[in-house]
Order: C-alpha cells, then sequence, then structure tokens
C-alpha cells in the first residue's frame, strides 16, 4: 500500500514538472530543427553529417571492442572535426544566418521530383538538347541527384519553373539574359538559369573544349550531379557525370545515360556503341 502511495506521489510530481511550459519549450525546439534540416536539405552539408554519423557510431563502436588505438584516433580526429565545424559549415551557417534576419526561415522547400515523372523530365531535356543541337545553340543543363547544389543555385536567377523542352529552348535562345551560364534542374523543376558552376583544371581534357564543358566537368567533380552539354561550335551533344564527359552522343546514347543516371540506384553498364568517351 505504501508503494503505490510512494507510486501515485511520483507520478503526480512528475506531471507537476511536465506541465504545458514543457510542452511548448518540446514543440519549439522539434520546430527548430525540422526547420535546419529543411535548410541543410540539398546542399553538400548532409553528406558531411552523414559522414560525422559514421565516425560516432565508429568511435563507439571501438570502444566497446575495446579497440584502444583506434579508438583513441577515432577520438582525436572527432576533436579535430569539431574545432573544424564552423569552417566546414561556413556558407550553412551564413545562409541560415541570411534567412533567418531576411524572414525566409519559415518558408516551403523547393518541389521535389516525383517517381512518375523522372521519364517524362527525361524526354524533355533530351528533346531540348536535340533540338539546341541542329541550331547549334550553345546549353549546359544540370540535373541535381543526391548532392545538393543550393549553393550553386543561388549564384543564378531564380525560375522555379515546371521543365519543359520549350523552356529550357528559350533560356538559351541567343541573346538571352539567361543564356550565359548553367540551368539546374531540382526534382521536376527548372530551379535557376544562368548559374556559375566550377571549373575543371583536369589537364585530360581536350584543348578544344569550351568554358561549358569544363564546368560541366568542373561540378561532376565535386557531386554527383549529371550535367548535359550543347556545343556552340559543333552542335555536338555531351554529357558530363563523376568527372568523365560523354561525347558526340546521339538521341538513344543521351537517353540512355540519363535513364541509367537518373534513377535512385544504378549499375554501371557498356554504351561504347552509342558516345565516345574523352
Amino acid at each position: 500500500m505504501e508503494y503505490l502511495r510512494a507510486l501515485k506521489d511520483n507520478l503526480n510530481i512528475n506531471l507537476d514538472v511536465f506541465n504545458i511550459v514543457s510542452i511548448i519549450d518540446i514543440l519549439i525546439v522539434a520546430f527548430v530543427l525540422y526547420r535546419l534540416m529543411l535548410l541543410i536539405q540539398g546542399t553538400r552539408a548532409v553528406q558531411l553529417i552523414k559522414g560525422m554519423v559514421v565516425l560516432l557510431v565508429a568511435t563507439a563502436a571501438s570502444s566497446l571492442l575495446n579497440l584502444n588505438t583506434v579508438h583513441w584516433l577515432l577520438r582525436y580526429t572527432m576533436t579535430g572535426l569539431l574545432v573544424a565545424l564552423p569552417i566546414v559549415f561556413q556558407p550553412e551557417l551564413r545562409r541560415a544566418l541570411e534567412k533567418l534576419g531576411g524572414g525566409d526561415f519559415f518558408a516551403r522547400p523547393l518541389t521535389q521530383m516525383a517517381e512518375g515523372d523522372r521519364s517524362a523530365l527525361i524526354n524533355e531535356v533530351v528533346r531540348a538538347a536535340l533540338s539546341m543541337s541542329a541550331t547549334r545553340t550553345g546549353a549546359l543543363i544540370v540535373l541535381e541527384r543526391s548532392t545538393g547544389l543550393q549553393e550553386l543555385i543561388e549564384t543564378g536567377v531564380k525560375v522555379d519553373g515546371i521543365v519543359s523542352a520549350e523552356l529550357l529552348m528559350n533560356i538559351f535562345i541567343t541573346k538571352s539574359p539567361l543564356h550565359d551560364g548553367a540551368a539546374i534542374i531540382r526534382g521536376d523543376r527548372l530551379a535557376a538559369a544562368a548559374c556559375v558552376l566550377p571549373l575543371s583544371e583536369s589537364r585530360e581534357l581536350s584543348r578544344e573544349l569550351g568554358t561549358r564543358h569544363r564546368a560541366a566537368v568542373g561540378l561532376t567533380e565535386q557531386s554527383d550531379a549529371v550535367a548535359v552539354v550543347v556545343s556552340e561550335e559543333t552542335g555536338n551533344v555531351s554529357m558530363a557525370m563523376e568527372g568523365t564527359l560523354y561525347r558526340r552522343l546521339n538521341e538513344a546514347g543521351l537517353h540512355e545515360l540519363l535513364v541509367k543516371y537518373l534513377q535512385p540506384t544504378t549499375t554501371r553498364s557498356a554504351f561504347s556503341s552509342l558516345w565516345q568517351r574523352r
């Protein structure tokens, strides 16, 4: 009887502590964490956080398994990372403060691509590339995959329009205000145009390649994005992926490559009959 009375008193104390203020406190923290997750979504910070989680798990596992040397090494690695965090996440921290000061902290995230729209998206990109190839209209179209390109999207002009061949062709028409730069597709929407991409410094690239091709290769060296390039000089269609440039693609070759690399999980296969690898 005394045990039940003590249990009841303990529950009453806990209920008094867990009042409406505590609920509000938890909801505020949950909301802030949710908004922070949305803030880093679509940026390279996601991959960095995943790497830190792996290190934390490995550190805990080495401690449980009494792997003293490994644990010592991982522990000091984590200490170094904690010091480097403000530097590593400097772009994300700056963006968070800018959005907080500008009132954009509560904005909704960009629309993500639906599974059923993938085939239609690929068809529109292929149709646009082949049409611009016929008129020798230079173009650089980037398709975002798992590595976020938000930093690069912010260098261009926001569009946020449904992807269509006509929209892409109008962007890259000669003397168009947005033709100089890259158009970045996120999901089933064209996020931005006239975006600035990093140039590749690889010496293996042919000297005949221009800035568009070097920008396409440079981006894919730093991310898992796919970049489609139409040469203004020759009209040739190329595609860059993982730092490799596949040149002189025909319609079937471009379509097959896009289908392959835009799937959630893919396995490489040979398409040597459809393109020349440089």
